[in-house]
């Protein structure tokens, strides 16, 4: 019996690069979306949702690459903070006032980063 012939080699996007483009695309999306304001959509707001997306995932994979040296608190506290800067952020472009979208962040902060530490606790040695 022949020897089976060497399948060709497949390129697989790792996790550490799918989570934040498919997070950081759904936040550019969304941002464009709330900065058009009910107007037709132009290049400004494609451009805007662009960059927002891109700084999103540049955020959120720098994170992911220095999460293994943090320990589990400073760790939560980072996804929490991020959480709460994209949320209070994306509710900012509503037109809704500053102080409640801080208000937002900051809850969403707290939430996040309580519940991520919750896992990083009970999930980790």
């Amino acid at each position: 019996m022949a020897a089976p012939a060497a399948l060709p080699v497949r390129h697989h996007i790792s996790a550490a690069w799918a989570i934040p483009l498919a997070l950081g695309a759904f936040f550019g999306f969304y941002a464009g979306f709330l900065h058009r304001t009910g107007s037709p959509v132009s290049w400004w707001d494609v451009l805007y949702g662009v960059v927002a997306g891109i700084v999103f995932t540049a955020l959120a994979y720098g994170i992911g690459r220095i999460q293994g040296r943090l320990i589990q608190e400073v760790r939560a506290a980072a996804y929490g903070a991020l959480a709460g800067m994209a949320v209070g952020f994306l509710h900012s472009l509503t037109g809704d006032s500053i102080l409640s979208s801080a208000w937002l962040g900051v809850i969403v902060a707290a939430v996040t980063g309580v519940s991520s530490f919750y896992v990083f606790h009970t999930r980790e040695p």
